[in-house]
This record gives structure tokens, sequence and C-alpha cells, in this order.
């Protein structure tokens, strides 16, 4: 399924004022930055994966499509779903399977309260 354009972080402004005002844990494979906006209509996502991350495009590409799965699959559990949701792909994360990078995810929102 396709992650809805509405739904991506678009403009650099937003991504900048997410990583300065915004809270952010790192974990082994991904850090995540949050920021409340309680004007946003609905979940605002973006995915970071850069050549840091995985040298080529076909890993990077998986990368990305993992974690938009898994935001998929855990956003009616978010708390507030008013918010911006940054997550940035970290070296190591195309050799982790999926069960890792997903609770990796999964710990990184826990710890940012973004889930009970």
């Amino acid at each position: 399924m396709r992650f809805p354009r509405k739904c991506s972080v678009t403009h650099h402004a937003d991504f900048i004022r997410i990583r300065k005002t915004g809270h952010a844990k790192a974990g082994r494979f991904v850090i995540v930055s949050t920021l409340a906006d309680p004007a946003l209509p609905s979940l605002r996502a973006a995915f970071v994966t850069s050549k840091r991350a995985a040298k080529k495009a076909h890993d990077r590409n998986l990368i990305r499509r993992r974690l938009r799965s898994y935001l998929q699959a855990h956003a009616p559990a978010l708390s507030d779903p008013k918010r911006y949701i940054v997550t940035i792909a970290r070296p190591g994360a195309a050799q982790a399977s999926n069960a890792d990078l997903e609770a990796d995810w999964l710990r990184q929102c826990q710890r940012l309260k973004l889930m009970p």
C-alpha cells in the first residue's frame, strides 16, 4: 500500500523545526524524532535513509518500505495522531532483520511516549 502524499513531511523548514524543537530518541538502527502540532489535520511522517545507512539504492528503498509498513501497522495505536514523526535510518539498518528493525523502531516510539 502506498503512503499518502498528504501524510508526508515535504518542506525543509518542517524538518528543521522538528529536529530543533522536537524530541528525538536514538536506537541501534533508527533515530525517531517527533513534534506535536495541534494545527495538523492528521499524522505527518518522513523517512530518511542516506548513503551512510546503506550504499545501494535497493537497500535504502527496502529500509524505507519497511519503516513505512511499521508506521502504517502501528498508526492506530498512536496516543496523539496530530504530530510529525521523522525516522532516520542509521548505519547497520540494511543488515538488520525485519523483526529487529521493527522492534527498535517500536522501542524508540515507546521511549517518546507515542504508544502506550
